[in-house]
C-alpha cells in the first residue's frame, strides 16, 4: 500500500482542462480578429481623419448629441436631519479625556469575530457535506480523518511529556 501516492483531484483536472480550452478560444479569437481587421476598409470621415467601418453594416453619420437633462433636486426635510441623536462628549470620554470602556460593544465584537462567516452558496456546502460532488469524499469523512489525526498527535504529545517529566523527576 502506497502512502505517498495521492489520488488525482477531479476538480483540479477539470479546472486545468477548462483553462486550456479558454486559452485555445482566446487564440482563435485573436486569429479571427486579425483576419477581420485585414478585411475592413479604411474610410475617411467628413472631419478628414481615418475611420474604420465594418463591411457588414452601412456607413451612418453619428446622431446629433442631445443636451444633458437638468438634475432633479428633492426637498430635504429639516426634521429628519435634526432627529438624529447626537452623543455628548461627556458620555464618550471620562474626566481624564480618555475614551470610556464599552464592555457590551467589546463582547459584541468578540462574538462577531469568533462566529464563522456566512456561506455565499449554502447549496454547495450541503452538497459537499453529503458527498454530492462526484469524485470528492464527503465532508464527514474528512472531519473524521482530521479528528483521528488530532487524537494521535495528542497521544504522541502526552507520551513525550510523560517521558520528559519522568526523566526530570527521576533525578
Amino acid at each position: 500500500m502506497s502512502l505517498s501516492k495521492k489520488k488525482p483531484d477531479p476538480l483540479s483536472d477539470r479546472a486545468r482542462d477548462l483553462t486550456n480550452e479558454i486559452a485555445a478560444l482566446e487564440a482563435e479569437i485573436k486569429k479571427l480578429s486579425s483576419q477581420s481587421a485585414a478585411a475592413t476598409p479604411v474610410v475617411t470621415s467628413p472631419a478628414g481623419g481615418p475611420k474604420i467601418r465594418s463591411t457588414t453594416t452601412p456607413f451612418q453619420a453619428a446622431p446629433p448629441s442631445k443636451p444633458a437633462p437638468e438634475p432633479v433636486f428633492e426637498d430635504v426635510s429639516r426634521n429628519t436631519v435634526a432627529a438624529v441623536p447626537t452623543v455628548e462628549k461627556s458620555e464618550l470620554f471620562n474626566e481624564l479625556g480618555l475614551r470610556k470602556y464599552d464592555l457590551p460593544a467589546l463582547i459584541a465584537r468578540l462574538r462577531n469575530r469568533l462566529r464563522s462567516p456566512t456561506t455565499s452558496n449554502p447549496r454547495l456546502i450541503s452538497y459537499l457535506a453529503a458527498g454530492g460532488v462526484q469524485g470528492l469524499r464527503p465532508l464527514r469523512y474528512e472531519k473524521r480523518v482530521a479528528r483521528e489525526r488530532f487524537i494521535i498527535l495528542v497521544i504522541i504529545f502526552l507520551a513525550i511529556l510523560t517521558g520528559l517529566s519522568y526523566l526530570f523527576l527521576r533525578h
